[in-house]
């Protein structure tokens, strides 16, 4: 079932969806050579208890990180720890909040120090593609609008949409319905109303576009070892221009 969301809970979307815009921006600015991602995570963890909300990820489903590193191939799901960041990596900072019985996810793709053009052109191209999804995310398109827009940008561009995760509805749970592929036909899947709230998350591959799970049952790596991005904002549908709830 679809949830439309209440002014009230658009609000509180709204409260969630700042602070985790909020620890987002500040990790991404954290991001240089020498730093590990458990640093990261754990200024994610002092930062949202100090906002007075909880880690949307910690614990989901025994998730052990308070937000996901993902490095260089790494899609999605990366888990904090030792891993130093080098000179020429790129790391996905996907970031989750639960505040007031609500949740926010965002992520963004950083550049550590100087990177290659290709690395950078992913990068360009994988922002691209979400902000081509979200300007479908209004009153009476589908959700394959959304998915159709964001797989035209990438393939164009020479690059993979990964197929095996997807975007998704979001607000008392993290997971709602409705699933947002990257990937499809304009014109199908459920109709978009006013006041869902969604996640689009455009997860994007410089190779192919197949992926596996490392040993730790988390980590999604590109099956071919190219470098992976991952950019995401959580969005209410508007009537006539939707709302990027994630948007500091």
């Amino acid at each position: 079932m679809i949830v439309i969301k209440t002014a009230s809970e658009l609000d509180a979307m709204r409260r969630v969806n700042q602070m985790t815009a909020r620890v987002r921006d500040a990790l991404a600015n954290h991001v240089q050579p020498g730093i590990t991602t458990l640093e990261l995570g754990n200024l994610a963890q002092k930062m949202i208890r100090d906002m007075g909300g909880t880690s949307a990820f910690y614990g989901y489903h025994g998730f052990p990180g308070q937000v996901c590193t993902s490095v260089n191939d790494e899609v999605v799901h990366g888990i904090p720890g030792h891993r130093v960041l080098k000179e020429g990596d790129i790391v996905s900072i996907d970031t989750g909040v639960c505040f007031e019985g609500f949740i926010g996810d965002t992520a963004i793709t950083v550049a550590v120090g100087e990177i290659d053009g290709e690395k950078q052109r992913l990068m360009d191209v994988t922002q691209a593609s979400l902000d081509a999804g979200i300007a479908k995310a209004v009153e009476g398109n589908r959700v394959g609008d959304i998915s159709n827009a964001i797989q035209t940008v990438v393939e164009e561009a020479g690059f993979s949409v990964v197929r095996d995760f997807v975007g998704h509805g979001i607000g008392k749970d993290m997971h709602e319905d409705p699933q947002i592929p990257n990937f499809g036909k304009p014109g199908r899947g459920p109709k978009l109303k006013a006041g869902m709230t969604l996640a689009i998350e455009p997860m994007v591959n410089l190779g192919k576009n197949k992926v596996r799970i490392l040993d730790d049952k988390w980590t999604v790596v590109a099956k071919d070892g190219s470098p992976s991005a991952h950019f995401e904002h959580t969005v209410a549908v508007g009537k006539i221009t939707p709302e990027i709830l994630t948007l500091t």
